[in-house]
């Protein structure tokens, strides 16, 4: 039968438990064993609701919402620090400090600990109990957070201490590590709510919730920089790095990369250190303090009117900045995606001066509502590539316009497309436009294309550079003399590649329709093209409607190919190559796609949508197209039939509205085992 004392151990060893998993990160018990403790403390409370203590990790959450916070006067205030933002400033803060005191600091230590990016708070214990939580507010008077700080699991209700102080006040950085971070601004785009700027603003945010509950759903976590109001009559440590390991040792966490360094020199070498390893720290930090670390020496130097004389924060170089967007450009990558770049008064960000920054895709510009003219919040971290995280709207003009895609590529003037079920935008014009032209003949010249031996990346490239090939029909007018002008390329060489560039004019149509590069055209589909229209002509009057009906040819295939062939600079670069001399003998008759059988399905349009029991939807289409089917991706007013699974979804809906008939899976079923078709 369970006692109190009992019940008291349990939540002593789960209070254990959590710190081992939460701040050590050493589990010594398994997640499934921790739930069944934490499910069998729960039953005791149900049964004695009169022994549950405050520190027990039940307690951690549930609290009702509050109507508002209450003000706290801190009994030591939280006092700010001063800045030092390059190294002659932390020169004269150790000189200074010398000064003082008299002695050589080369050999004086100091303690260092990563300067973190969150909130300041104050954790007040009595007896080794937390009782409260404030934040820093003015320095003066901070809000009561207690509520919101509870469930912070690194974070100990009770201090692993036998003998705890009666006070202790316990000051330090509540944050969001970014991998939480992370995930709250995915669950908040999946609920178009308005994602946070940064870890800072979200913890911050979190800190400020009413509702506890809302923050017991956030990761927060804590690290302990210091302290605030002592017990006297406690025999504290003498230094700052034996008092903060002594905190340690009750149970709070304290930054991993604190160390204590010795002279200037020390500070130095540990701000390089940690400048190389911050990008790949788990939380943000924009700096580094550094303390005297003999407390009779801090005492000795006191404080100015703002801050303590013995500690300093010497920041890192800006990461984020204001700046004004003054224009919005197009640039066109290798593979024609066309991503607009946002063009900046300079300004310098993380120690480099930086004019441009990228804004990925049209959806971004519109979700973060960012407009030229706009000042705009810029943000670089290490070697990324600067990026524009959004605008200050409290700075915005009162004339401003909405950024759209252009509807031509601004290289080539070629029709520019968005990508089905994707947020890019790609240049039609493969074969002709600038900022895809070395990749296009690339692929132009490939084995498995033309296959032109002797035509390399490298020479393809000086071709393009030397302006004597712009288009892959340019190829077959290169003269032996041109290329000996070229380094390195000798009357031999050059004849051999001339010889290669005839021999690729007699080729197979499949070849040449995969040569032109059309997105989403592998030699498969090129092999279907090729041997289903057999003339050039004939593919390239194929309407969607009909190339969706070939063998592994989507609906988005289709629209590509369809697109590619109708685009006018395309059509000048195929008719070029035909004037060129390349030719290809007629293919044979593709053997039938279909087979002729007695079904519903024969000659039928069908879409196939949801979740199908016994088979894929791909083993789904081809089984309709074995019963003769015509099957498409998406449903029209020419759609005869729906096939619909389970989580049908829009397809369903549109094809009640337009009056289609709609049949499950048994129905295929049925039309296949009536034509002796095994599905």
């Amino acid at each position: 039968m369970t006692d109190f004392q009992d019940y008291r151990r349990r939540v002593d060893a789960l209070n254990h438990h959590s710190h081992q998993y939460y701040v050590l990160d050493d589990p010594q018990i398994s997640d499934a064993q921790y739930d069944a403790a934490y499910a069998e403390l729960q039953k005791i409370e149900a049964d004695h609701p009169d022994w549950i203590l405050p520190e027990s990790p039940t307690q951690r959450v549930g609290d009702a919402p509050l109507e508002a916070f209450e003000t706290v006067r801190h009994r030591v205030p939280m006092v700010s620090l001063a800045n030092a933002f390059d190294d002659d400033e932390l020169a004269r803060f150790v000189q200074r400090i010398g000064e003082r005191l008299d002695l050589d600091t080369e050999s004086m230590a100091f303690a260092a600990e990563p300067k973190m990016d969150g909130l300041a708070i104050n954790l007040r214990y009595e007896s080794g109990q937390m009782v409260q939580a404030t934040t820093r507010g003015d320095g003066e008077v901070g809000e009561d957070v207690t509520q919101n700080v509870r469930p912070i699991r690194a974070i100990p209700l009770k201090l692993f201490a036998e003998q705890p102080p009666k006070v202790l006040e316990v000051r330090g950085e509540v944050f969001m590590p970014r991998a939480a971070f992370d995930a709250l601004n995915q669950a908040q785009k999946n609920a178009d709510k308005k994602p946070f700027a940064n870890p800072r603003n979200a913890a911050a945010g979190t800190l400020r919730q009413l509702d506890p509950r809302i923050a017991a759903q956030r990761e927060l976590a804590f690290f302990a920089y210091g302290w605030g109001e002592l017990d006297p009559d406690f025999p504290w440590p003498e230094t700052y790095s034996a008092r903060m390991q002594q905190l340690q040792d009750w149970g709070l966490p304290l930054n991993p990369c604190s160390e204590t360094v010795t002279g200037f020199s020390g500070m130095q070498e540990y701000f390089e250190r940690l400048s190389a390893k911050r990008d790949r720290l788990d939380y943000e930090i924009d700096g580094i303090v550094y303390k005297v670390d003999d407390l009779s020496q801090q005492q000795t130097l006191g404080f100015t009117a703002r801050a303590p004389r013995w500690a300093i924060a010497r920041k890192f170089p800006a990461q984020e900045v204001w700046t004004t967007l003054t224009a919005i450009d197009i640039q066109v990558g290798r593979t024609g995606t066309l991503t607009p770049v946002g063009r900046l008064e300079p300004v310098q960000v993380g120690g480099v001066v930086v004019s441009n920054a990228t804004l990925h895709n049209l959806d971004e510009i519109h979700r973060k509502d960012v407009r030229v003219g706009d000042t705009v919040v810029v943000r670089r971290a290490g070697d990324v590539i600067p990026e524009i995280l959004g605008p200050v709207l409290s700075q915005r003009p009162e004339q401003t316009q909405v950024f759209e895609m252009p509807d031509t590529c601004p290289e080539c003037g070629s029709e520019v497309v968005r990508e089905p079920d994707k947020a890019a935008y790609r240049c039609t014009g493969g074969l002709v436009c600038p900022a895809q032209r070395k990749r296009a003949l690339h692929h132009f010249v490939s084995r498995k294309a033309l296959d032109i031996d002797g035509l390399g990346d490298k020479l393809i490239d000086q071709l393009v550079d030397q302006g004597w090939v712009k288009r892959p029909d340019d190829l077959f007018h290169l003269q032996a003399g041109q290329l000996q002008s070229l380094p390195r390329m000798g009357k031999k060489s050059a004849d051999k590649v001339i010889k290669a560039i005839e021999k690729a004019r007699h080729t197979t149509f499949a070849r040449f329709v995969y040569s032109l590069g059309i997105s989403e055209v592998g030699e498969v589909t090129a092999n279907t093209l090729a041997s289903h229209y057999r003339t050039l002509e004939a593919l390239q009057e194929a309407e969607v409607e009909e190339l969706v009906t070939l063998s592994d040819i989507g609906e988005v295939v289709a629209e590509k190919v369809h697109q590619f062939l109708n685009e006018a600079h395309n059509q000048a670069v195929i008719q070029g190559l035909v004037e060129a001399g390349v030719t290809w003998p007629r293919p044979e008759p593709a053997a039938a796609e279909t087979k002729t059988v007695e079904s519903p399905f024969n000659e039928a349009t069908v879409v196939v949508t949801g979740t199908l029991s016994q088979m894929t939807r791909d083993e789904a289409k081809d089984a309709l197209r074995q019963l003769g089917a015509k099957v498409t991706g998406s449903v029209s007013s020419k759609t005869d039939f729906l096939i619909a699974g389970e989580n049908a979804g829009s397809k369903l809906t549109k094809a009640e509205s337009l009056g289609i008939t709609v049949l499950d899976e048994a129905a295929l079923l049925e039309a296949l085992d009536k034509a002796g078709i095994k599905s």
